[in-house]
């Protein structure tokens, strides 16, 4: 049996350790990151040249089973996933990690898109914590803020004129986050709704602080796609033949 998982998240990475040995793996990673962590098994790297290209790829290795197991924010392939998936006639699964939910104390302002991020700013905070990763930073280009940028690889201008750039990669321990924002005396912290619990530590570091939180929420999915929300639900389905 061969399976696809698309993404290089931390649930593809488990998911892929999980069906290794069980069956034929193949991960594709989206080639954003320089040094990825890789998963089990096989690897790919790079784009498959939309929907038709993936559903080529799909038919000419053979591949009984998909599982969409992206970032959240990773719109453009989900939905070229589910029509690569219709026209090869091939099972799909979503593994989504569930988004993050405010609890007592948060004080968190919901928006629709990184420029909406950026215009909700003004009155919260002058000294920012942006942790969106390295793409889409020119949003904030024309910001009188001052930015703290977090990602893994280095960003590309257009980006925030008053900038610090952090590079480090999660898991983030709550006391690093404290530390963080004491240390550069954040006062707003501007993120996506990523999920999990790999970074979820800066969002009570945030609370516990009395910081406002600017979320990004999720873009659209395909809709009618069966979701598993852990990699062992995923691997089951897969495992039973991607019938259920």
């Amino acid at each position: 049996m061969h399976i696809l998982i698309l993404g290089g998240t931390a649930e593809a990475r488990a998911l892929a350790g999980l069906l290794h040995g069980e069956a034929r793996v193949t991960s594709s990673l989206a080639g954003r990151v320089a040094s990825p962590r890789l998963p089990a098994g096989e690897v790919r790297i790079g784009g498959f040249g939309g929907a038709e290209g993936l559903a080529e790829w799909l038919r000419e290795h053979a591949v009984d089973a998909v599982i969409d197991a992206t970032h959240p924010f990773a719109e453009r392939i989900s939905f070229n996933a589910a029509g690569a998936a219709a026209t090869a006639h091939v099972p799909l699964l979503a593994l989504r990690r569930p988004g993050w939910v405010p609890v007592a104390g948060d004080d968190w302002h919901e928006v629709p898109s990184l420029d909406d991020a950026a215009r909700a700013l003004d009155g919260l905070g002058d000294r920012v914590f942006l942790t969106t990763g390295r793409m889409g930073l020119a949003a904030f280009a024309a910001c009188p803020q001052w930015f703290l940028v977090r990602s893994v690889d280095a960003p590309e201008a257009p980006m925030p004129a008053r900038a610090e750039i952090l590079l480090d990669r999660g898991p983030f321990a709550l006391d690093g986050e404290r530390e963080l924002l004491r240390r550069h005396r954040i006062d707003v912290l501007v993120t996506k709704d990523s999920g999990g619990a790999a970074t979820a530590p800066k969002l009570r570091a945030a609370r516990e602080a009395g910081i406002p939180v600017v979320l990004v929420r999720r873009p659209p999915v395909p809709p009618d796609v069966p979701v598993a929300t852990t990699p062992a639900e995923a691997a089951g389905w897969a495992l039973r033949g991607s019938a259920s």
